[in-house]
């Protein structure tokens, strides 16, 4: 065999490796090789002050309880304060940190004229501020013309301008420090869009935009660090508390969760890009990382399957089942 042939047989193999790799993938590929070689989470973060929103439930439930065992403080707003407290105790009673090393501040994103009071009693407490993680927000499942304006001013309110809000307040201590990590959970529909959740896409679309724009503006300060990490569809309360056509309606249940991914897994990979400072993660199993690469490269396919897609999402919609459980459930079958 002639080494030509070799190296070709090779190439071959490393390229069919790395297909049924990215096949059985749960993220991007800059995040899992970070994964796989880059700085742990239990070496950077620890001994931290980190701020979550959005810690009552979900994504940031799970986030308080894994930086708890990484020995940070823990500063916990939501707008529920006895939930907060909830989140609290169980962080306790799984780590050895201290009650004065968990702050529980109850926190109105949307009531951008509380968030410089909240940061000044963030600083009070911990003296810094070293992490800002906004993960706050709502969802939505509604049909455009069936939506009134007043859903849209809510997403947006509170998606955007009360994420937006929160972080100005704490940039200038950021700025003043030179360091610190301003962590946003964006979601991939912050660069793809997908049927009756156009006003959640489009302040999704507004925060990536805002938090890219920002990362330029600091480049003189390269110690602040700007990430967006977006996340698929994750085990969470988000389906259940997302707006319908009235700001006065939820959906009200959960959903077929069967489909989506844990949330503890989908935490770990956001400890990871924040320990390793990577600027956007992509964190969903198939086949949603799947259509978010052919978003990014393929934008005109791209199209044309989420159009296929979107239909039997509406479909199931107006049938009162899960948007998504049947397409994920039929890809789960042909891929297990």
């Amino acid at each position: 065999m002639s080494w030509a042939l070799l190296l070709a047989l090779c190439a071959l193999l490393l390229l069919a490796v790395q297909l049924l790799r990215f096949l059985r993938a749960d993220g991007d590929l800059t995040l899992l090789w970070a994964e796989w070689q880059g700085r742990r989470p239990e070496w950077e973060l620890t001994d931290m002050v980190v701020w979550v929103t959005g810690a009552s439930s979900g994504i940031g439930e799970e986030l308080a309880y894994q930086l708890s065992k990484l020995g940070v403080s823990l500063v916990l707003s939501a707008r529920r304060e006895n939930e907060l407290e909830r989140v609290k105790r169980r962080c306790l009673e799984n780590s050895n940190l201290k009650g004065k090393d968990i702050l529980v501040l109850p926190l109105d994103l949307t009531d951008t004229s509380s968030h410089e009071v909240a940061t000044k009693a963030v600083l009070q407490e911990f003296g810094r501020i070293d992490v800002l993680v906004n993960n706050g927000g709502r969802s939505q499942r509604s049909l455009c013309l069936d939506t009134s304006l007043d859903v849209y001013k809510e997403l947006i309110d509170l998606n955007y301008l009360g994420t937006v809000s929160l972080t100005k307040c704490v940039l200038p201590h950021m700025i003043e420090r030179k360091q610190g990590k301003i962590v946003t959970v964006n979601s991939l529909l912050g660069f793809m869009s997908v049927p009756l959740s156009s006003g959640y896409c489009a302040s999704k679309h507004a925060l990536r935009g805002f938090f890219n724009g920002l990362r330029t503006e600091l480049a003189t300060y390269p110690g602040i660090t700007v990430s967006n990490i977006c996340p698929g569809p994750v085990q969470s309360d988000i389906v259940k508390n997302a707006l319908t056509e009235e700001v006065t309606k939820s959906v009200g249940n959960d959903g077929d969760q069967s489909y989506k991914m844990a949330a503890n897994r989908c935490v770990r990979l956001m400890l990871i890009s924040m320990a390793n400072d990577l600027q956007e993660v992509w964190i969903s199993d198939q086949p949603f990382l799947s259509v978010a690469y052919l978003w990014q490269y393929m934008p005109t396919w791209a199209f044309w399957i989420t159009s296929k897609m979107g239909k039997k999402r509406i479909e199931n919609f107006k049938s009162g089942v899960d948007a998504d459980s049947s397409y994920f459930k039929f890809f789960k079958k042909k891929n297990s």
